[in-house]
């Protein structure tokens, strides 16, 4: 469903939309304010970094790749990287 832009624009600013779309559909996206990266409005991105913690802790605290592998169901190269990424923190 679609509104009527002359019964919720003022006269002047549909008069400017009408030099550039007339007769037209247009979509006007909402206003978000600033935008958020991903994983920011529902958590994961939090969560991630969670679960990236423990794994570089347990790691430290002396369990192999392979067990990590094993628990957090993720490949040798995601626990690698994890690893790697870490260190410089």
């Amino acid at each position: 469903m679609y509104t009527n832009a002359e019964d919720i624009l003022p006269r002047e600013l549909l008069l400017q939309i009408q030099e550039y779309v007339q007769g037209k559909e247009i979509y006007i996206p909402r206003s978000e304010g600033k935008k958020l990266g991903w994983g920011e409005r529902n958590g994961a991105r939090m969560e991630l970094k969670k679960r990236n913690r423990e794994i570089f802790k347990r790691y430290q605290s002396g369990a192999s790749i392979e067990d990590l592998m094993n628990e957090f169901h993720l490949s040798y190269d995601s626990i690698r990287k994890i690893i790697y990424s870490n260190r410089n923190k």
